[in-house]
């Protein structure tokens, strides 16, 4: 049987990664990392799309790919209205959002964008799959305190219910049927709780809710906040402030840096500071992981533990003593967000799943 082929994009802060499908067979895959100059002066969707554009197209070009074999163009979903997991169709009315960034700035958001250009290039349709801002949260779950700020569900929805789903076929298990924790570490870091399929509560980790991460200081008191954007220390606008952050808090506060690799180096060379930053990282997640599981009250199928920092041996085992009193504890280094993202539009081609309207 003819299997359709798919080209699946998937657009982070420094990296651009392209990959072509047929089924779920991977026939090309690669990523593009972008240093700090490369991205000099880029910022805009507009810039970081004639940025990261030839690249894809030069790329495939290289490869002898013909772009009208393609059936589809699939991009990670940006930075869009709170939507149920699926596989959307990029519509204008989506693609208004993504460029207006309308509902937050990522480079995610160029996911739906160069999806929808280069299908319209080729007469195809364009996809995006389980978009990062999937809201399956629960009532109670949304409540924070503060009526005018509820709680809002930004996290690594791709992998999360990748990995979850992966755990079940290779278990035999049935995803709609399980309780699972799952642990996305990255960039940022996310915790979700997978009840029967649905995501009904998992931290805001893009705007800092949470664990601290490589780069970013997780959660903060609220009045701790208010006093750093009033002192003029770290900036005296939003975008100065949100820079701080993003960006300059977290393992590159303690330790100096945000690559994990490089302070599981200095740990094993009797760095006691590396040691306490990298521990505290360790400590807090496993500390969400434990509040996750009072949302489950206590009935944890599995724990599921993935994303880059899930390669780091010593980090992994750190926050598997803390929680495997809770439930088993598997770890998923990496990511499956690519074949993700094709098997989400293939199963659209197949009329296996209904295409979703934004």
């Amino acid at each position: 049987m003819e299997e359709y082929k798919v080209l699946a994009m998937n657009f982070g802060s420094t990296s651009t990664k392209v990959a072509v499908y047929e089924g779920d067979t991977c026939l090309l895959q690669q990523v593009f990392h972008h240093s700090p100059k490369d991205l000099e002066g880029v910022s805009s969707m507009e810039e970081n799309a004639a940025l990261r554009k030839p690249l894809i197209l030069s790329y495939l070009a290289q490869q002898g790919v013909n772009m009208e074999e393609f059936d589809a163009i699939v991009g990670r979903g940006g930075l869009v209205r709170p939507l149920l997991g699926g596989t959307y169709a990029v519509n204008e009315r989506m693609l208004e959002d993504l460029r207006n960034c309308t509902y937050g700035t990522h480079v995610c958001n160029l996911g739906g964008i160069l999806a929808a250009e280069i299908g319209a290039e080729i007469g195809r349709p364009a996809y995006v799959v389980d978009p990062p801002v999937i809201d399956e949260m629960s009532e109670l779950a949304k409540l924070s305190g503060c009526p005018d700020f509820p709680r809002r569900p930004r996290f690594h929805a791709l992998n999360q219910k990748a990995i979850a789903k992966r755990y079940a076929a290779e278990y035999g298990l049935n995803y709609e049927a399980l309780r699972l924790i799952v642990t996305h570490m990255g960039g940022g870091v996310t915790v979700g709780v997978h009840l029967n399929g649905r995501v009904v509560d998992v931290n805001n980790g893009l705007e800092g809710e949470g664990a601290y991460t490589a780069e970013r200081p997780g959660t903060i008191a609220v009045l701790d906040v208010l006093r750093a954007a009033f002192s003029g220390k770290y900036g005296t606008t939003f975008q100065e402030l949100r820079e701080f952050f993003t960006f300059h808090c977290g393992l590159a506060a303690y330790a100096g840096t945000n690559d994990g690799r490089e302070v599981s180096r200095r740990i094993k060379e009797g760095d006691k500071q590396a040691e306490l930053a990298y521990r505290g990282m360790a400590y807090q997640i496993a500390k969400e992981i434990g509040a996750a599981g009072a949302v489950l009250q206590g009935k944890v199928d599995a724990i599921l533990l993935t994303g880059g920092f899930a390669y780091d041996s010593m980090l992994m085992g750190w926050i598997k003593e803390s929680v495997d009193y809770l439930a088993p504890v598997y770890i998923y280094p990496g990511e499956d967000e690519m074949l993700s993202l094709a098997q989400g539009a293939i199963r659209v081609l197949k009329g296996q799943e209904e295409v979703l309207e934004y």
